[in-house]
């Protein structure tokens, strides 16, 4: 980070920002339900095959979150979410996005926006990347034990999943802030509510900005 803090112009605010991706598809999760005592409820198991990547990050200090929904996961994939992330960054900051280092993260092709800088975080080390506990929670909430009747089912369900997720800033702060992390830098705390944005033929987005 001091490294970071070395190449940014003086007085310039840092955002610590987290990003992941998650496969949603019609082989769907099954999680706990509220049922009477004794019994045991039913929930729907699809065996098709379609899914689709929701490409998530998230700025907890500040309640913020980007997202797109893609068929795939690629270079240009990652790229399209960076310039996601880049447009969500408040003006005159720069971002430091952690994630992992899937080879789409790490590619030499992969166009990296201005204001923001990559930091992959230490192989093997999920406990380290909130958004895997964003998942989680996405999933139990909005995504399990329910049928996805087509592709396109599964991104407009993707899509409305993230964007409950960014009508609630209180909860990606709640879900996402890391003490070890938020210790390391001073952030301005605010928050903000983004509507769904279409994008490119196959994707679906929703963003913080």
């Amino acid at each position: 980070m001091a490294q970071i803090r070395k190449r940014l112009p003086a007085g310039t605010e840092i955002e610590l920002w987290w990003q992941d991706e998650a496969r949603v598809g019609q082989k769907n999760n099954i999680t706990r339900r509220w049922a009477k005592r004794g019994t045991r409820p039913r929930a729907p198991h699809d065996q098709r095959t379609k899914w689709a990547y929701i490409f998530g990050a998230i700025c907890p200090k500040k309640g913020k979150a980007a997202g797109l929904v893609m068929p795939w996961c690629d270079t240009p994939a990652m790229a399209a979410h960076l310039a996601e992330i880049s447009a969500a960054v408040d003006p005159g900051a720069h971002a430091v996005v952690m994630l992992d280092q899937a080879g789409w993260h790490m590619s030499g092709k992969l166009a990296i926006p201005d204001n923001i800088t990559l930091l992959p975080l230490p192989p093997r080390s999920p406990e380290l990347n909130p958004v895997e506990n964003i998942w989680q929670f996405v999933r139990e909430n909005w995504l399990s034990n329910r049928i996805f009747n087509s592709y396109d089912d599964i991104v407009a369900l993707c899509c409305d999943a993230w964007n409950d997720l960014i009508d609630r800033p209180w909860k990606i702060i709640s879900i996402g802030m890391r003490q070890w992390a938020h210790g390391c830098c001073s952030v301005q705390v605010g928050m903000s509510v983004e509507k769904r944005l279409r994008g490119p033929a196959g994707t679906k987005r929703a963003s913080c900005g």
